[in-house]
C-alpha cells in the first residue's frame, strides 16, 4: 500500500550514497527529494513540512555530518519519524460492560457499510458476537444493502422495521443485543459531509444515546486529501478513536494513513485490502514504516 511512496524514498536515499561525508548541502537537496517523494505521495503539507523540519533538526543535532555512511543515518532518522508519525499499534476497544458499541461513521461512498460487514466477521473470528445495524434511513435500500452484507458475512443483522427514527433504531438493537448474548453492536450510519449540521447533529445524537467504545471513520483511502480533511472535521464534532482506511489494495499512494493519523491524532486501526469480506486487516504501523 506505500509503493510509490517507498519508491521515491529510495531514491531520495540512493543519492547520498558514495558521498563520504555529509556536507549541509547534501543534507538539503536530500531533504528536498524526501518532501517531494511524501507530497507526491499525497502527505498533507503541513504534515510534510513538519516531518521535514523533525528529520532535519535531528540530523544537525546528531552528528550526521560527521558519519561515514550518511544514508544509513538518514534513513533511520526518517524511519523513526515515520514511526513517530504514525504510532503504535492501536487495538480495538471493548466496554468492561458489554454489550460494546462501535459506531461507524464517514463520507458517502467511501465504504462504510461494507466495512461494517467486514468487521463483523472480523470480530466473529476473533471470538466475539456481533450484531450490525443501518440507522441510514436516507439513501434508498441502505438498510437492505446491510441485510445483505450481514447475510453474506454470517453476521446478526438488526432489521429496525416499523420506524425510520435512528434513535429509536438503535434502542431496539440495544434491547436485541442484551436478548441474544451480543458483545458488539456495530452501528452502521448515513453518509454525510461534516459541513451537514442537521446529520452532524444527529450523529452527535446516537453518541450521546450509545455511549460508544469506538467511534470509527472510514475513508477511502483513493480519495487522498480529501478524507485527510474530512476525517479532521469528524473528529472536532465527535471525538474520533479509529480509522478505517479502505481500498488500500489499489493505486492509493499511503500519504493519507500519515496525514490522518497526525491531522486527527486518531490511529489507524484497519485497512481495507480487498472486496472480500474476509479483505479487513487491522494495521501495523511497524510492518508500513518498514
Amino acid at each position: 500500500m506505500f509503493e510509490t511512496l517507498t519508491d521515491k524514498l529510495q531514491r531520495a536515499f540512493k543519492n547520498l550514497r558514495g558521498q563520504g561525508k555529509l556536507t549541509e548541502e547534501h543534507l538539503d537537496a536530500a531533504l528536498a527529494e524526501i518532501r517531494e517523494a511524501l507530497l507526491e505521495g499525497d502527505v498533507n503539507l503541513g504534515v510534510t513540512d513538519e516531518f521535514i523540519a523533525h528529520v532535519r533538526e535531528k540530523a544537525l543535532g546528531s552528528e550526521v555530518l560527521l558519519q561515514l555512511s550518511p544514508d544509513q543515518q538518514i534513513v533511520k532518522i526518517v524511519r523513526d519519524e515515520l514511526a513517530e508519525l504514525l504510532g503504535r499499534e492501536a487495538r480495538p476497544q471493548f466496554s468492561s460492560r458489554p454489550p460494546s458499541v462501535w459506531l461507524i461513521c464517514g463520507l458517502q461512498g467511501s465504504g462504510k457499510t461494507t466495512s461494517t460487514g467486514k468487521l463483523g466477521k472480523w470480530l466473529a473470528e476473533h471470538g466475539h458476537r456481533p450484531i450490525v445495524v443501518s440507522t441510514d434511513v436516507y439513501r434508498p435500500a441502505a438498510r437492505e444493502q446491510l441485510a445483505q452484507v450481514a447475510k453474506a458475512t454470517g453476521t446478526p443483522y438488526w432489521p429496525g422495521t416499523g420506524t425510520d427514527k435512528p434513535l429509536e433504531i438503535v434502542r431496539g438493537a440495544m434491547r436485541e443485543a442484551k436478548l441474544s448474548a451480543s458483545d458488539v453492536i456495530i452501528v452502521d450510519t448515513a453518509g454525510r459531509l461534516h459541513i451537514d449540521d442537521e446529520l452532524m447533529k444527529e450523529l452527535s445524537e446516537l453518541k450521546r444515546e450509545l455511549n460508544p467504545t469506538e467511534i470509527l471513520f472510514v475513508a477511502d483511502a483513493m480519495i487522498g486529501q480529501d478524507a485527510v480533511r474530512s476525517a479532521g472535521e469528524f473528529h472536532k464534532r465527535l471525538g474520533v478513536t479509529g480509522i478505517i482506511l479502505t481500498k488500500m489494495d489499489g493505486d492509493a499512494r499511503g500519504g493519507a494513513a500519515l496525514s490522518i493519523r497526525k491531522v486527527t491524532g486518531a490511529p489507524v486501526k484497519f485497512v481495507g485490502v480487498g472486496e472480500k469480506y474476509d479483505a479487513l486487516e487491522p494495521f501495523l504501523p511497524d510492518r508500513g514504516v518498514s
